[in-house]
């Protein structure tokens, strides 16, 4: 047997991966993080739909279903305003697996594959990059609130708290974006599951309405017991005041379920492409 051959592990074996310590596998995280938020330069596109879908939705709801739902546009905006944060948070999610199925769809990820970094450094950095982005859409959506009226009633610590937990709940559901990512054999695919399945999500909850005796039992328990509800009263108690903790508590629990689940499969499938 030659030495090239030993070195390699014997015939047939793939060579034997250099370990890779704690803190270079966080760099390889950080340099791919900013590797996809650097893209947003080469495509302005991105920036403009994490802001203006935001401010689309805010003016499209509080104008047009306000007056006739709460009586005025004053009146609705506590109520819509943190039912748009929850929404765009997770179409803002979706994005997790549009391009992640790009990476695999068009090369990318198996390019990092081959290079000596850390194994799980692309599919982290992409999230994290993400939730960088969550967090300017959830900006905005506050900023254009605030330009038509919307007032914060809790103070700076309870917008934090605000903040944390939609970035919180966002991250773990993110995990049901990834899978899809890598179980599609085509990135559009991706936002037709989103569109599909958020759409119908966030109107069966009180994103956008209260619930009222008027509601149908069945209705009202679908209301009741979806995640996107609990996580939506939660930050209504942080933004404007009410009930927190036990809408919290729910919602992160719903969240850690979805990664509970998600997140193996995800990993499995991942392995598997590539």
């Amino acid at each position: 047997m030659s030495t090239a051959t030993a070195a390699a592990g014997g015939p047939g074996r793939p060579a034997p991966t250099r370990r890779v310590t704690a803190g270079a596998a966080v760099r390889h995280m950080a340099t791919l993080s900013w590797r996809n938020l650097v893209q947003i330069k080469h495509n302005p596109m991105e920036l403009l739909d994490l802001s203006i879908q935001p401010i689309m939705f805010v003016l499209l709801f509080a104008y047009v279903f306000g007056p006739p739902m709460a009586g005025s546009v004053e009146a609705y905006l506590p109520i819509v305003i943190p039912g748009i944060i929850a929404q765009n948070a997770l179409f803002a999610g979706m994005t997790t697996g549009y391009g992640l199925n790009v990476d695999i769809t068009k090369g990318v990820y198996d390019r990092f594959r081959s290079l000596p970094i850390s194994r799980s450094a692309p599919l982290v950095g992409r999230i994290i990059a993400d939730t960088v982005k969550q967090a300017w859409s959830m900006l905005v959506l506050l900023v254009v609130g605030f330009a038509i009226g919307f007032r914060i009633e809790t103070g700076p610590l309870g917008l934090l708290a605000a903040f944390g937990l939609i970035l919180l709940f966002a991250l773990l559901f993110t995990w049901i974006s990834v899978y899809v990512g890598v179980k599609v054999s085509e990135p559009e695919k991706v936002q037709i599951f989103g569109f599909t399945i958020i759409f119908p999500f966030t109107f069966l909850s009180t994103a956008f309405i209260r619930l009222s005796p008027g509601t149908p039992d069945w209705l009202a328990f679908v209301m009741r017991n979806n995640p996107l509800t609990q996580l939506v009263e939660a930050i209504r108690g942080l933004l404007v005041g009410g009930p927190v903790l036990a809408h919290a508590w729910i919602a992160v629990a719903w969240g850690l379920a979805f990664m509970v689940v998600f997140a193996p499969l995800s990993v499995r499938e991942l392995r598997r492409r590539a």
